[in-house]
């Protein structure tokens, strides 16, 4: 009863909590919100509560999905930024970006073919690797997301930019997939 006693007296001094909400993680397929606000980061960082939010990038999703389409033109790809919304207290936002990802979606005749999705995943990241740097946001490598789709299946793969460049060179398409698999 003493500790009880003694511990409620050591929370009477605390502060009250912030409450922060959080936003559901969209699904792979659902495209960002393009009424998200975009504006300068917060230069008091102390004064937000953070959800993470995603922020669409129309230039570079129009780039991007241009030369994804330039090697199948059925295929889909978006460019997205990936942070926090920065809520301040009067209900104001400010969107601080931590990456930029992608998400692809490609037609393929095997979804059991793991070369085919290993010369895939080079294909794309030669494309990333070529959009212009000032479009690219946020201080960390972004995710990259495909899904390879055949007659009403598909399959999916989820790896970051970083892991990919980790990889060692001279392995064959089908190593490449497998690694990022497992990783």
């Amino acid at each position: 009863m003493i500790a009880m006693t003694q511990a409620a007296s050591d929370t009477s001094s605390l502060p009250n909590p912030k409450i922060i909400q959080t936003l559901q993680t969209p699904h792979i397929d659902q495209p960002p919100n393009p009424d998200a606000v975009t504006t300068v980061a917060s230069s008091n960082p102390q004064e937000c509560a953070y959800q993470w939010a995603y922020q669409d990038l129309p230039q570079l999703s129009s780039e991007f999905l241009r030369s994804v389409q330039g090697l199948q033109p059925e295929a889909q790809a978006t460019a997205f930024a990936f942070g926090e919304n920065c809520v301040h207290a009067d209900g104001s936002v400010t969107f601080i970006p931590m990456e930029t990802d992608f998400n692809i979606t490609l037609q393929v005749s095997d979804l059991s073919s793991e070369a085919t999705f290993g010369e895939w995943i080079v294909k794309m990241m030669q494309i990333i690797g070529q959009l212009p740097a000032d479009q690219i946001v946020g201080p960390r490598p972004g995710r990259v997301s495909m899904i390879f789709q055949s007659g009403g299946q598909q399959k999916g793969i989820n790896f970051y930019i970083d892991q990919y460049k980790a990889l060692p060179s001279g392995i064959s398409s089908e190593e490449i997939y497998r690694a990022l698999q497992t990783q």
